[in-house]
């Protein structure tokens, strides 16, 4: 299942050990990289802020690390792929459940989806490989992109 993941991440859009305290600034970046890579349009980076403040995508994990999961609606995106950082320190989040609560996030996957039912898989192959504690600790240790896709071979 988790094989999958790697396919559809794009090694252009992989940033490890961002050093940044806005949420905002890791989704600009990773946006900046899927549309580089012309996988969203230029409208893509504020939709998905847009819809992070309406409904926040932070996962409370458990872990030491948690994860977030942003993404918007597929009229911004040109074809499907997913961006993906991890973070020198946490950076907040809102929690998904609990907006008012904020998550410290070290792991990001930007999704840029076309297709509503292709979001709730994408969400479910993400959340299959974040319930390892393992391939999370893989991930913040990663310093290549051949790191990353040994993690989620």
């Amino acid at each position: 299942m988790a094989e999958a993941l790697m396919n559809h991440i794009d090694p252009e859009a992989i940033v490890l050990g961002v050093d940044t305290d806005s949420r905002e600034a890791v989704i600009r970046l990773l946006a900046e990289k899927l549309q580089a890579a012309g996988y969203v349009k230029d409208s893509f980076a504020d939709a998905v802020l847009a819809r992070e403040a309406s409904m926040p995508t932070g996962l409370p994990l458990g872990h030491a690390v948690n994860v977030a999961v942003p993404h918007t609606d597929p009229e911004h995106v040109l074809k499907p792929g997913i961006a993906l950082a991890t973070l020198k320190k946490p950076v907040a989040f809102a929690n998904m459940e609990d907006p008012d609560e904020p998550v410290e996030v070290g792991l990001v996957f930007l999704m840029a989806l076309n297709d509503k039912d292709r979001q709730i898989e994408m969400l479910q192959e993400i959340m299959a490989t974040i319930q390892s504690e393992e391939a999370i600790s893989g991930l913040m240790q990663a310093s290549s992109v051949d790191d990353v896709a040994a993690v989620l071979k």
